[in-house]
């Protein structure tokens, strides 16, 4: 079980052999480029599916629309001047103010709110997910072949969030299993110098030729080297599980210089994100709201427009509609109407009871913006609020397809039974379900979606070879 596990880790995590195991030499492996043809890329995308449900159980994911968005946003764009522009990628924001970031099976990726906030810019932020990307367009995926035959997907999936999961904490028990394991891939394999240090080159020319500043990642490797020195409780998740050295930062900061530096990104976008983020992580909210206080009455932000921004999203989470509404409102007059801007002042006014300004909102801005995912859920959900669930069922319907996400479904769920269609209600809760890992109860949910007058012959069609799907699942389950 060792070496399966092992040969899992190496085909798909990137993370390196902790500093205190390995040495400081020791840095990111690269997977290599070989392509498996034991395992399909609908395999491929089934363990990476499986995976997120299992992270489902296990962490906070941010479910925000304009997060989801932006952080998927900025991932395809590095994908689309990577190597394998066709490989799927799925990009998401862990609840975790610890600075790391991880990658999973299926082109998963994770950015952790704490390495959000740390970022200085929104290159450092596309540097980390550059180097991401590169360790999963170049893996080697017959190590795990073997594995994930024997174990099955959501064995395989399981294994590999143990091990991610191991990383966060070193007082729980699979954090002794990954420290484990971590020894045994490097008495195993002896990576060299260049396997080393392929992800910081790919990952910087995807970064590069995608438009943003090379020399952010080593900017930022560098700045969490020397904030190491200054931990009370030791060093960031991100330097445990990515070592870097002083010689690693020298080279890639040398190949930064062979790059011409574009300068397309949007630093007030990625601001906005990461003052919604700060309050969506905030452990006090109350005490938020008084530190933006005081940095606005002294000064010391970067950017006004962000922290007006930030503070109306604490404002609102303390339930002070009237000074959210001051605040937006002026950064309405002082800047370009934003679809943040606008969602977050419907949001303001819906919360404080005014709905109906609030779809007028989101109307409005609904028709320069058709399909926004973010205004879409705010109308809808408003909708329900108003008494108008068949409209926000029909706007709810196709969203969920392209956003299939626990939330939205959960929407759509409730915008289903109150229209009178129990038996859609039904079967969104089955997907609502599944997607947290819950397969039985899923299951439930679809058989009792068969029994609602409903249900016509074509659902049960659908719904029937659905439960199979989830039944083949559940029963490989059992193996956890």
């Amino acid at each position: 079980m060792i070496r399966v596990i092992c040969l899992l880790a190496l085909g798909w995590l990137v993370a390196a052999p902790p500093a205190s195991l390995a040495g400081n030499e020791i840095a990111l492996p690269s997977m290599g480029t070989d392509v498996s043809s034991r395992m399909s890329a609908e395999e491929e995308q089934q363990l990476g599916a499986a995976f997120m449900r299992r992270l489902r159980q296990e962490l906070s994911i941010v479910e925000d629309p304009e997060v989801v968005d932006y952080i998927n946003s900025l991932g395809y764009q590095l994908v689309a001047h990577s190597e394998y522009r066709t490989h799927p990628f799925h990009f998401f924001v862990v609840k975790d103010n610890a600075i790391n970031a991880f990658a999973g099976p299926g082109g998963y990726i994770a950015a952790n709110s704490g390495l959000i906030l740390t970022a200085e810019s929104e290159s450092e932020v596309a540097a980390v997910l550059a180097h991401e990307i590169a360790h999963i367009t170049q893996r080697h995926l017959d190590r795990t072949m073997d594995a994930t035959e024997k174990l099955g997907l959501p064995t395989a999936a399981a294994i590999i969030a143990a091990i991610i999961l191991g990383s966060r904490d070193v007082n729980i028990a699979e954090a002794a299993i990954a420290a484990t394991l971590a020894a045994n891939i490097q008495t195993q394999l002896n990576f060299s110098r260049t396997h080393e240090t392929e992800a910081d080159h790919i990952g910087m020319q995807t970064l590069a030729q995608a438009g943003y500043d090379p020399s952010a990642m080593p900017g930022f490797f560098e700045r969490l080297q020397q904030t190491d020195r200054l931990y009370d409780a030791g060093v960031p998740e991100f330097l445990r599980t990515h070592p870097v050295t002083t010689d690693r930062i020298a080279e890639s900061r040398g190949r930064a210089a062979q790059y011409k530096v574009v300068g397309k990104t949007d630093q007030t976008h990625f601001n906005l994100v990461r003052a919604k983020i700060r309050v969506l992580s905030s452990g006090d909210v109350q005490k938020l709201v008084k530190q933006y206080r005081f940095e606005l009455k002294e000064g010391t932000y970067t950017d006004k427009r962000a922290e007006l921004y930030g503070y109306a999203w604490a404002l609102l989470a303390t339930r002070n509609y009237s000074d959210a509404r001051t605040q937006i409102k002026a950064l309405l007059a002082m800047d370009q109407p934003r679809i943040p801007y606008l969602s977050l002042l419907a949001q303001i006014e819906s919360a404080d009871g005014k709905n109906t300004a609030a779809l007028d909102i989101y109307t409005t801005a609904l028709k320069t913006n058709p399909g926004n995912f973010s205004l879409t859920q705010g109308y809808a959900s408003t909708l329900l609020q108003t008494g108008q669930p068949k409209k926000a069922r029909e706007a709810l319907l196709g969203l969920v397809k392209e956003h299939p996400s626990p939330p939205l479904f959960e929407l759509l769920a409730k915008a289903s039974d109150d229209a009178g269609y129990p038996g859609s209600a039904h079967e969104a809760l089955a997907e609502y379900y599944f997607h947290l890992g819950q397969t039985q109860v899923a299951i439930r949910q679809l058989g009792m979606a068969l029994r609602e007058k409903d249900t016509d012959a074509s659902d049960a069609a659908r719904i029937e070879a659905r439960t199979q799907e989830l039944a083949e699942l559940a029963k490989l389950e059992k193996q956890l």
